[in-house]
Order: C-alpha cells, then sequence, then structure tokens
C-alpha cells in the first residue's frame, strides 16, 4: 500500500506493527475489559489508521476471521436467548396457574393463556387488593400479589380440588359420628319392632313391616357412612354369582316402590372372586338408584330393570339397565354428598366406585339406547 505525502513528511511516524500485533490491535477494538463483544470502541479514524496496517492478504484474512468469529458469537448468543425464552415461555403457560406481570402505569407486561381466561377472577380480585381467596363460578381461586425489579407479578391458583377434599374430610367426620351415635338406638327400635311383629295382627302387620323396611334403610345408611370414612379393603372369595343374585332378591324386598316394575336378573352360574358383602352392597345401590329413576318418571310407562352378571375373560362383569330417568349431571356421578334425590344422601355411588376399585375394577356409563351402567372387577384371588 502506498503511503501519502502526507503521512511520509509527517514528524510523527507510526510505529511498524507486526502481523500479530495488528490481529490483537483488531481484537482489541472489538472486546471491551469484560470481554463481551462492543462496536462501541470502534472509532473511524483508528479504524482507518489499523487498516492502513494490514500490508497484505494474509493480514486481510485474520482480520475477516476475527469478523467470522464475531458474528457466530452474536448468532449464538441471539439463538440462545430465543430459546431461553421460548423454555420460559413454555414453563409459563404450563403452570396451572394465571399469571398477569403488571407495569408500575398499571399496563400488562405480559399474560399467559390462563390469565386471558380469567379476567373477571382478575377484576374481583382486584377489588379486595389481591393476596385473598376469592369464589367465581362455583370454584375457588387463591390469588397472590409480589413485586420485583418495578413489576407486579399476580397469580390466581384454582384450590377448588383442596377445598373439596377439606370439606369432604369435615364432612365425612360428622357423618361419621352422627351414625356411630345413631346406630345404637336404631338397633334398639330394629328389635323391638321385630318383636312387634310378632304379636302384630293382621290390620296391623303391614304398618310394622313398613317400619322394619324403614329401619333397614336407615341402618344401610348408617354402615355405607361408617364403610366410607374408615376405607374399602376387598376380602375376596371364590364363589357362585347366583349368590349375589339370591342377595338382591332378598334386599328388593326391604325396598318401598309404588310403580309397577319388571325385574329381570340373569346371572351365571360361573364362580368368581369377590367380597360378597361388598359386591353387595355396590349391586343394592345401583337396583335402587333404577327404581328411584322409574318412581321420579311422570308418565305412568311399565318400569324395568335387567341386572346382567357374567365372566369376560379376566373380569366379572355386571351390567344394570333401566328405563327410568335419564341421568342428568354425569360429571357429579360420583361425587360424595352429591345427590339429585329426595331421598338420596349422596353417598351410594361414591362408596360403590370405592368398593369397585378396591377390586381392582371401575365403572361406566355406557352410551346406549338404553341406560346402562358396567361395572368390571378383576376376577383375581
Amino acid at each position: 500500500m502506498k503511503k501519502s505525502k502526507h503521512l511520509k513528511n509527517s514528524p510523527l511516524k507510526r510505529p511498524h506493527l507486526k502481523r500479530s500485533d495488528k490481529a490483537s490491535s483488531f481484537k482489541g477494538l472489538l472486546e471491551n475489559e469484560n470481554n463481551v463483544i462492543s462496536l462501541e470502541n470502534f472509532k473511524p479514524k483508528e479504524s482507518e489508521d489499523l487498516l492502513e496496517n494490514f500490508s497484505n492478504k494474509k493480514d486481510m484474512q485474520e482480520l475477516l476471521e476475527l469478523l467470522n468469529q464475531f458474528i457466530l458469537q452474536s448468532y449464538k448468543v441471539e439463538k440462545e436467548f430465543k430459546d431461553y425464552k421460548a423454555l420460559y415461555e413454555w414453563v409459563i403457560e404450563i403452570l396451572p396457574q394465571a399469571i398477569w406481570v403488571m407495569n408500575e402505569n398499571g399496563s400488562f407486561f405480559y399474560k399467559n393463556s390462563l390469565a386471558n381466561q380469567s379476567h373477571e377472577v382478575f377484576n374481583k380480585a382486584k377489588l379486595e387488593n389481591f393476596n385473598t381467596e376469592i369464589e367465581h363460578e362455583n370454584k375457588s381461586y387463591l390469588v397472590q400479589q409480589n413485586s420485583i425489579q418495578g413489576k407486579q407479578i399476580i397469580t390466581a391458583t384454582d384450590i377448588s380440588a383442596q377445598k373439596r377434599q377439606e370439606r369432604l374430610a369435615s364432612m365425612g367426620k360428622i357423618s361419621a359420628h352422627l351414625a356411630h351415635e345413631i346406630r345404637n338406638p336404631v338397633g334398639s327400635i330394629s328389635l323391638l319392632a321385630s318383636v312387634l311383629l310378632k304379636h302384630a295382627n293382621e290390620k296391623t302387620k303391614p304398618i310394622v313391616v313398613e317400619l322394619q323396611k324403614a329401619l333397614w334403610r336407615v341402618e344401610r345408611i348408617i354402615k355405607a357412612t361408617l364403610l366410607f370414612s374408615k376405607g374399602i379393603q376387598a376380602n375376596r372369595t371364590k364363589q357362585s354369582l347366583k349368590t349375589l343374585e339370591s342377595d338382591l332378591k332378598e334386599a328388593l324386598n326391604c325396598y318401598t316402590y309404588s310403580k309397577d316394575i319388571d325385574f329381570l336378573f340373569n346371572f351365571s352360574d360361573e364362580e368368581g372372586f369377590f367380597d360378597f358383602d361388598l359386591m353387595g352392597i355396590v349391586l343394592q345401590n345401583f337396583l335402587y338408584n333404577a327404581i328411584d329413576a322409574i318412581e321420579a318418571l311422570e308418565e305412568s310407562e311399565q318400569g324395568q330393570v335387567k341386572i346382567e352378571a357374567f365372566i369376560q375373560n379376566e373380569f366379572i362383569v355386571f351390567t344394570i339397565i333401566d328405563n327410568g330417568k335419564e341421568v342428568e349431571n354425569k360429571s357429579a356421578l360420583f361425587e360424595p354428598f352429591e345427590t339429585t334425590k329426595l331421598k338420596g344422601n349422596g353417598l351410594g355411588l361414591a362408596l360403590s366406585l370405592q368398593v369397585v376399585k378396591a377390586h381392582e375394577g371401575s365403572i361406566a356409563l355406557l352410551e346406549n339406547q338404553e341406560k346402562t351402567f358396567e361395572i368390571k372387577i378383576l376376577n383375581a384371588s
């Protein structure tokens, strides 16, 4: 490179730079004292002077390599930033919380998808200055507020399940206590009713029989309540499915209903492993529910209940079919203490589900033309 006359005649000559010095000088322009790539150190005059010292292709090659490293590092930093940003956003989205991040002026800096669906929850919580529990659409939310780096972070957590468990635990304890206290006097009344039946005449005998049916129903509720509160453990023994059919027919005589109903029992005479007492309770619950569903119909249509039991592969299968009223709230079908029946207590199906699970089984409401419940339990000792 040919030097200009101005530079040639100047009394101050630049020191000659070796190749390694040239590269390090350029590198120094690209790096600050914290080792972070920066273009702030570039000054036009210094850059021109430096480029004049690159007198051959080899020097230019080193310059290009340094520029390439700078570009590659910039791309790498940008990619890492985008990856981390995507990761943080994904984590925030899968959190089971509505999250709002607000600026100091009250505008929204960020909202996740749950927050976008929870405007009313936010507005209700805002009226109470956050850090509170609120009720919205039959759900409970815990709203909390924190501050960091000039931002307000508000979260709303759905605690409905936790509240429900607390409520059920409380109700279970109260119910168990009441059942225990009622059990003894009911037992005494039942004994007296048996004695009264022996001495009753033809006119009073039907009244005493109805009294016994009512007492039997109370005893059944007490037994179900105590079982539900204590937990279920199945004691399986090998026996014929026909034994359950006989038990159901006896239980049917203890239940009061007014409509004309046909009962069809089709139980296989095969043997399987199950807890006789517990499965008897389950089938009684479904039988009585079917009767109540028929009783709830306003039409005087002939009622029909069909119960089948058979062994299918490794399962014992029970089906209960009736032409009564359809199930109204399927989502709350097995919820404890939830019932739409006037004489129901909301424990029958919840207890039945516990018993079936203790037998490693399942209960399903089939999507058939007829209302059909299917119960499957594992046929194992």
